[in-house]
């Protein structure tokens, strides 16, 4: 990709018409007899914004490695493009890795961190200090340029980071939970300056993460994992409305799972949990053994006890989140959470207040393990 496509995408918002896909297909990595990842397929969309998003452990780091080429997989195969890279290292590959760290160089300015990776290759002077002004202009650093990472905020160190990765003009960005190391409030203001220059360069674009807030805002689309298994794959949206089992649905915001019988109620089937309530299935539900009920706090609604609607609980706890009153009630020997709106001199359940929990039936889920 050359200076000037890169600086008119910069400022036009062209998506790049370099942009690769991701093919990850049957790949197995163990270290001994731990198998850290189980037979992943994945295809990763020239241009997409995508995530592997679990918690720790799950294996989305050393996915990600592997596609940079610092790890080996004992089956399966990577291609960035229509290339395999299987035998590739991690020079040959064209990608740019973004470490968790930032692994900046402490005695260097920004300039010469961003400049490092051109004079390694030996590119001329001249387009070395126009492809720096352009990556430093693009994360708007152009100002700092001088100064050493010790003289610069943990967003903008984030940033140089992001400059000399660029610089270099890969042709997939791999993003190692960049954001970790910033307070909440910059790393909610980072995250978004990440999403547009991935827009306005349309570099296809990995990201690790934990955490689903990050994943939820900025992708397009996530693979959720956990012990080394894609569990979903799905947009946002996708994977908290339509969750294809209990680990996606409590990892994917908050959830309540219950566990009941279904039973046959009047000819029709019904889910009834704890407290003797039952729940109509509706019709068509796929419903595998073991299946529990799922629906999240906002699917639920807090009552005065006497209506005799819902499952009778006692609030346990309350939350005051601004726009929402959370409630945990305590149902039996479980805890159901619930969020009710907040409205300003409406009265409140306090706790040990005896009320009762109704649910929506059309919002709820029955999924397994």
């Amino acid at each position: 990709m050359s200076e000037a496509m890169v600086l008119d995408q910069a400022q036009m918002g062209a998506p790049s018409l370099l942009a690769v896909g991701v093919s990850i297909a049957g790949v197995n990595v163990s270290y001994g007899s731990n198998h850290v990842l189980k037979d992943v397929n994945l295809e990763i969309e020239p241009g997409e914004f995508f995530a592997f998003l679990g918690p720790s452990g799950c294996g989305k780091t050393t996915l990600l490695r592997l596609i940079a080429g610092f790890n080996t997989a004992q089956s399966g195969s990577v291609r960035i493009g229509d290339v395999d890279v299987g035998d590739l290292p991690p020079w040959k590959r064209d990608v740019g890795l973004v470490f968790q760290s930032y692994a900046l160089w402490p005695h260097m300015t920004v300039r010469k961190n961003v400049s490092f990776g051109l004079e390694e290759r030996r590119v001329p002077r001249a387009e070395i200090e126009k492809r720096v002004n352009v990556a430093l202009e693009i994360v708007g650093l152009s100002h700092l340029a001088d100064r050493r990472p010790s003289q610069l905020s943990g967003g903008q160190q984030q940033r140089v980071a992001l400059a000399r990765t660029i610089v270099v003009e890969p042709k997939v960005l791999l993003l190692d939970e960049p954001l970790s190391n910033l307070d909440a409030k910059l790393r909610v203001q980072v995250r978004r300056e990440l999403r547009d220059l991935q827009r306005r360069l349309g570099l296809t674009t990995i990201f690790v993460t934990h955490d689903q807030e990050e994943a939820n805002t900025i992708c397009d689309r996530i693979a959720v994992m956990s012990d080394g298994v894609v569990q979903q794959v799905g947009t946002p949206m996708e994977l908290y409305e339509r969750p294809a089992n209990l680990f996606v649905a409590g990892f994917l915001g908050a959830a309540n799972i219950l566990e009941g019988a279904l039973i046959e109620e009047g000819g029709a089937l019904a889910f009834e949990v704890v407290g003797g309530v039952r729940l109509p299935v509706p019709a068509g539900a796929r419903m595998a053994a073991g299946s529990r009920l799922v629906f999240r706090p906002q699917h639920a609604s807090v009552a005065p006890a006497g209506s005799g609607a819902g499952l009778p609980g006692v609030v346990a706890h309350r939350e005051f989140l601004g726009a929402i009153i959370r409630y945990g009630v305590r149902v039996g020997g479980t805890d159901i959470t619930v969020d009710a709106p907040f409205v300003s001199g409406v009265g409140l359940f306090a706790e040990g207040d005896a009320v009762e929990v109704t649910l929506n039936a059309d919002r709820a889920l029955w999924l397994a393990a």
